[in-house]
């Protein structure tokens, strides 16, 4: 099969040549390289710099919401499962000892442009209790009045009010979890959501004023065809998200434990899969979706979109985004913060995020300082990472180096994109190509300095 569109052409040869392994480079260092070397102190020293600097970018917040009524068989995030809804009342608690202890550090230069909530299930969060969180921020922090403030919503958990009280609470983006629509998948999966519940989650974010909505597909789940994938598109298309992701599923049940419950022999073959990905990629585009890159497609009129065309994309823990370069500060458990020249990992249970704030510390787990070499290597990886062009002369002049010397060998190791019509080497510029959007992770490992050192992860396919 081959792919196209009026900006892409791109032949099954072509993926199966370069669908290698790698990082998704929501950042670099990517988080399997953070260590218990990076403490909490380290942590600390780093908002104490910002709050002596006069140039600081603004703020991005994420905070992670972990609870989730129940287990979906294929989920990797960090969750608890729990019908007890009074353990949202403790983690509000410690939530706001966390943003008051950072707050404190940070000082008063704390305006805030973006504001995500992940999970877990966000919405398992009652509206007083989304109330109360909203006013903790903002009593902590200043968000601007063109603010992105977005939500991840499981849809089984929408009421009659929901959206419109998310809207109140100002939230202007959401991202419905969708995956499949078959009844066999999401039996497999123990997901059950109806196309309905879905249907009607949409049309009432649009009547509550949401500016853009998100829906997640996952590809490779138990019992998926190009059939029942191709239905499910259709559905999807006729609802018309902003913004769909179409995320490849990754079966790693020796790591995950809920992936044990799925049955390998009812996971599509990897040929079957490589199958729905191209036909999912070809609807959407013959939709008129826009391919972002990765795993990312939005309207044409869509902010991604319009961030695409002008090169202002960027990328951080969230995925791509339309917010200018921003220091992130992640609260709760597992969240990463990237402050600086420094990223931070917060412990993964409740019990030591507990036991840490009090003792009040920072609940600090793992992190990484930035060399400059980092920071240098990172510029170029996530720029390619946004298929924006890579500034030699900038580089240079910024690093203080002699790019084609720097980088001889990854230069020699590009050839074999450029020979493939993926990516351009100019003397001033790499450019990312149309096709080569889909292979941006690819070229972005050629710079990767860590790739050579041993790592307990297992990363995923590109495709």
């Amino acid at each position: 099969m081959t792919l196209s569109s009026p900006d892409i052409e791109l032949s099954e040869a072509l993926i199966r040549r370069f669908d290698t392994l790698g990082p998704r480079y929501t950042s670099y260092p990517t988080a399997d390289r953070f260590h218990t070397g990076f403490t909490e102190q380290a942590y600390r020293d780093h908002l104490v710099q910002r709050n002596g600097r006069l140039d600081n970018p603004p703020l991005s917040i994420y905070v992670h919401l972990p609870f989730c009524e129940s287990l979906c068989y294929f989920c990797a995030c960090n969750k608890i499962i729990t019908k007890e809804h009074g353990r949202v009342a403790e983690y509000l608690t410690y939530l706001d000892k966390e943003m008051t202890l950072v707050a404190a550090q940070l000082g008063p230069d704390r305006k805030a442009v973006q504001l995500h909530l992940g999970g877990g299930t966000p919405t398992f969060f009652s509206a007083d209790e989304l109330g109360q969180l909203i006013a903790m921020l903002r009593r902590h922090f200043s968000f601007t009045l063109e603010a992105e403030l977005g939500v991840e919503i499981d849809p089984r958990t929408v009421g009659g009010g929901t959206l419109a009280m998310l809207a109140r609470l100002g939230f202007n983006r959401n991202s419905f979890g969708v995956q499949d629509f078959d009844a066999a998948v999401q039996q497999a999966v123990n997901r059950i959501q109806p196309l309905e519940m879905v249907e009607k989650a949409v049309e009432e974010s649009r009547k509550a004023g949401f500016q853009s909505v998100n829906a997640d597909l996952i590809y490779g789940l138990p019992w998926q065809t190009r059939a029942s994938f191709g239905h499910t598109l259709d559905s999807l298309i006729r609802i018309a998200p902003d913004r769909i992701a179409l995320y490849n599923y990754a079966h790693l049940p020796q790591r995950f434990k809920a992936q044990r419950l799925i049955n390998d022999g009812e996971l599509p073959t990897a040929e079957e899969r490589l199958q729905i990905f191209l036909m999912s990629m070809q609807r959407l585009l013959d939709a008129g979706y826009v391919y972002i890159g990765l795993d990312h497609f939005a309207k044409p009129d869509d902010e991604l979109n319009q961030a695409r065309l002008n090169n202002t994309l960027h990328r951080n823990f969230q995925g791509y985004t339309t917010r200018a370069e921003c220091d992130l500060i992640g609260f709760g458990v597992s969240a990463i913060s990237k402050v600086g020249n420094s990223y931070s990992q917060s412990v993964r249970t409740v019990n030591a995020y507990y036991r840490q704030l009090d003792q009040g510390a920072l609940p600090v787990e793992k992190g990484f300082a930035l060399s400059p070499e980092d920071l240098l290597r990172r510029g170029i990886i996530m720029t390619l990472m946004c298929s924006a062009p890579v500034d030699i002369e900038a580089i240079e002049r910024d690093h203080g180096i002699d790019f084609n010397r720097y980088f001889s060998r990854e230069l020699q190791l590009l050839k074999q994109y450029a020979n493939a019509g993926l990516i351009t080497i100019e003397p001033k510029a790499i450019g990312v190509t149309p096709k080569g959007r889909l292979f941006v992770r690819a070229s972005g490992m050629v710079f990767d300095a860590y790739l050579s050192q041993p790592t307990t992860s297992i990363y995923s396919k590109l495709i």
